[in-house]
């Protein structure tokens, strides 16, 4: 068993009050040391229409600009991230909310504008393994949102699996740890609409030919080649399943 857990929760699963309140209510009920990662696009999204503010997405990624990454951080480091924290408070799981800027645990590099300017976008550069080990050490569980900051004053809007990705990657510098990606679906599927054709194991031999036939595709490839990445920087396993199984050890995809 890993020392320590980096789960990240998917947007879909924020959008539904009920599935969100099951799932937290099982991560406070972890045992162990833990560390949440999350998003939110859904929300950031009918804020912006709220305010009027134009929304552009290219291959399903949101490009941020000054108004946009305005409305992006008050929602995913505001609203939904003090949601969740007010939630697991009440759990009795001690959260704390925070940034990539907070406590410079994770600083970014804005996004190279070839071919695609995405604004103020980051790819991750660098994360403080130490300091999330101390945080949960001393009892405190790290709920993470998908901004970052440059280490130059400015705040960047990140992938969220990305995120999760690199502290569980940065995390595992320090000790075991293990990555688990909680979304709508039980784990890959051969056909995403039927929960009983769950691939239960992918590697990096079986994914080319998976991905080929388009078994892994879409949104899902990003989630599949973070795991990838993420096993061959030291990740103990990473697991990718629903978030109504966040608690069963058999259940959803695992990554080795």
């Amino acid at each position: 068993m890993a020392d320590l857990k980096v789960i990240k929760i998917g947007g879909n699963v924020i959008d539904n009050d009920l599935a969100l309140e099951r799932f937290l209510r099982d991560f406070a009920a972890l045992e162990g040391r833990k560390i949440l990662v999350h998003g939110g696009g859904k929300l950031a999204t009918r804020m912006a229409e709220r305010l009027e503010i134009k929304q552009q997405m290219v291959d399903g990624r949101r490009i941020t600009d000054r108004s946009t990454l305005d409305v992006v951080t008050m929602v995913y480091a505001g609203l939904i991230n003090k949601r969740i924290v007010a939630l697991l408070q009440s759990f009795g799981c001690n959260a704390l909310g925070m940034s990539g800027a907070d406590g410079g645990i994770i600083r970014a590099n804005r996004r190279s504008p070839e071919p695609i300017d995405y604004g103020f976008v980051g790819d991750i550069a660098e994360v403080d393994g130490k300091r999330l080990q101390t945080l949960t050490n001393e009892g405190i569980t790290p709920v993470i949102c998908s901004i970052m900051h440059d280490g130059k004053g400015t705040l960047l809007n990140c992938n969220a699996d990305s995120v999760a990705s690199a502290v569980a990657a940065g995390v595992a510098r320090e000790e075991t740890a293990e990555l688990i990606f909680c979304f709508d679906k039980a784990g890959v599927l051969r056909d995403v609409n039927d929960p009983t054709t769950l691939i239960t194991q992918i590697t990096a031999e079986t994914y080319p030919s998976l991905k080929a036939e388009g078994v892994v595709s879409a949104g899902m490839i990003p989630k599949v080649e973070n795991a990838l990445r993420s096993v061959e920087d030291g990740l103990q396993s990473v697991t990718i399943k629903h978030s109504d199984d966040l608690t069963n050890p058999t259940a959803g995809t695992t990554i080795r």
